[in-house]
């Protein structure tokens, strides 16, 4: 290829970006004319301020993305791109805040920021009962919290939040979990006297540490994030956390991948205030409390194999209220306002103590 064929294919690629540049700004300009509509079409004396975040249109936007991409670019990282967009659109309408659980660097927070984009606010919390908190009082506008791990099993924590709290699930997303041994910058193996990370990361590492570091002290701590600032503040720390907490922290990376299975991990919920409209591929999540007797799983799986959908999720805990009663985190495929899924949780209701749709939301999409 000649010096003015390289300088030709240069031309064109900034004439794109420049027919680029000005639809993105174009598709801008129309989101802040959709939030003034709203804006008009509010009566403040009798309503609350208008939704302008919808993840139900905001899925069918990402999905229609990847239906129709043809390439060479794979579908899902045109749709992280188209998200980006999104979010930076939507910061025009309405600024938000989200609480996740920190501090910075955790995995919660990379979740946040792949869910929202980057042009929201993340807002770090030292628990998940502080992130309900947070979206219930509205100091924040949404929650990420983490729900399930691929190795290690649902997150207890957030489904006992979920009982008492008057909050919904609005969206979930899943994030591969990459974990990495990080320490301060200069630091070389021989230093290290401690590693640190939350107990979920080291029992997702357990195997790797053993093998590479037997004779070192592991320690839990409340994060990966803390983890990480306690390594970059103490030269004898190793720190398994993510690549967002040694960004954050300026870590070096001792050893990358260190997470005992490849395809390891965690899923995350949002939460909110808000009930969101059916998109078209969605997930319905209920509390139902049963007394502990024979036939009682049974009879509450009965009605959705009599109609047809999928379950996806069943984890059982036990009541705070009454002994030897449980309550069963259900999930399954369709939107609570189906008919199919209102007459599951209706036949569910008629056997129960009681039960409660914590919501339906779009399945993830990336």
């Amino acid at each position: 290829m000649s010096k003015d064929d390289l300088q030709s294919l240069r031309d064109e690629i900034d004439r794109i970006d420049q027919q680029i540049q000005r639809l993105i700004n174009e598709r801008a300009g129309c989101a802040k004319r959709v939030a003034d509509v709203k804006l008009e079409n509010v009566d403040l004396q009798n309503s609350e301020a208008p939704l302008f975040y919808r993840p139900e249109r905001e899925a069918q936007v990402l999905r229609k993305v990847m239906e129709r991409n043809e390439g060479p670019m794979d579908a899902k990282e045109v749709a992280h791109i188209f998200r980006e967009i999104m979010s930076a659109c939507l910061a025009l309408e309405q600024p938000m805040e989200i609480a996740y659980l920190g501090p910075e660097g955790t995995f919660t927070q990379a979740a946040a920021l792949k869910h929202f984009g980057h042009s929201v606010m993340t807002r770090p919390f030292a628990n998940i009962a502080e992130v309900f908190e947070a979206v219930a009082l509205k100091t924040c506008h949404y929650g990420v919290v983490p729900v399930e791990n691929s190795t290690e099993g649902m997150v207890t924590h957030t489904l006992d939040n979920f009982i008492s709290s008057p909050l919904k699930i609005c969206g979930e997303l899943e994030l591969p979990i990459s974990l990495n041994l990080l320490v301060k910058s200069g630091v070389s193996d021989n230093q290290i006297t401690k590693i640190c990370a939350h107990q979920q990361a080291l029992a997702q590492s357990r195997h790797w540490l053993q093998q590479h570091y037997p004779n070192i002290e592991v320690q839990s701590v409340s994060s990966n994030g803390e983890a990480a600032k306690m390594a970059s503040e103490d030269a004898t720390i190793a720190a398994v956390a993510g690549d967002l907490a040694a960004e954050r922290y300026d870590l070096s990376c001792l050893a990358a991948n260190i997470q005992d299975y490849s395809d390891n991990t965690t899923r995350f919920l949002v939460i909110s205030h808000d009930e969101v409209a059916a998109s078209g591929e969605d997930k319905t999540s209920i509390i139902v409390s049963t007394r502990n007797v024979p036939g009682a799983l049974f009879k509450l799986l009965a009605p959705l194999e009599a109609e047809g959908i999928s379950l996806t999720r069943i984890e059982t805990r036990p009541s705070r209220t009454e002994n030897w009663a449980y309550v069963f985190f259900m999930e399954f495929h369709g939107h609570h306002q189906d008919p199919a899924v209102k007459r599951v949780t209706d036949a569910i209701a008629e056997q129960s103590f009681f039960v409660k749709v914590l919501g339906s939301y779009p399945a993830a999409v990336i």
